[in-house]
């Protein structure tokens, strides 16, 4: 096969992100996180995610939901980072879209949590989720960005349904 017909001469280098699947154009500058799952590429999308939601109080409300829905999809391997992390941000994914709680309190929850219980790995399901970080940034008013973020949060929190009856397990634990 001749260079011309290379697929790399036709179309820009991808990467495809572990944790959630978004084929995003390479970006060899960008950082990835020490122990989420994601590629450098997803992480940077993120990144803009939060910057919008720190930029305007009014996505400020649903942050916490972005960053408990972006950890658990983007869970890494099993070591005690991953395992605390993605523990605490599903523990917080559960109050908030089962219970109702407040994604403003998210922050004290995670205190609250934090050392109890002893959380073990949970095995991610596949596919984890079928929305990504991609579809809150596609979002024009602060109530689409609202909207999208919750249907984002849903549908990786739907994923690990497997998991949920432990999840609350931690939750009773860790609340008595």
């Amino acid at each position: 096969m001749s260079d011309y017909l290379s697929p790399t001469l036709t179309r820009p280098r991808e990467t495809v992100c572990p944790g959630c699947g978004l084929a995003l154009s390479a970006r060899p500058e960008a950082p990835k996180h020490a122990y989420y799952g994601a590629s450098a590429e997803c992480w940077a999308l993120n990144g803009e995610l939060l910057a919008r939601e720190f930029q305007d109080p009014a996505r400020f409300p649903v942050h916490q939901l972005s960053v408990d829905t972006y950890a658990v999809q983007h869970p890494g391997v099993p070591e005690r980072r991953s395992i605390q992390s993605v523990g605490l941000h599903l523990m917080t994914l559960c109050l908030i879209l089962e219970d109702g709680a407040d994604p403003l309190h998210g922050p004290r929850l995670h205190k609250r949590f934090l050392g109890r219980p002893a959380f073990h790995w949970l095995e991610p399901p596949q596919p984890n989720g079928h929305l990504t970080v991609a579809y809150p940034l596609r979002s024009q008013s602060w109530e689409e960005h609202r909207d999208t973020v919750h249907a984002w949060a849903r549908d990786v929190w739907d994923a690990w349904a497997t998991h949920h009856h432990t999840i609350r397990s931690w939750i009773e634990q860790s609340l008595t």
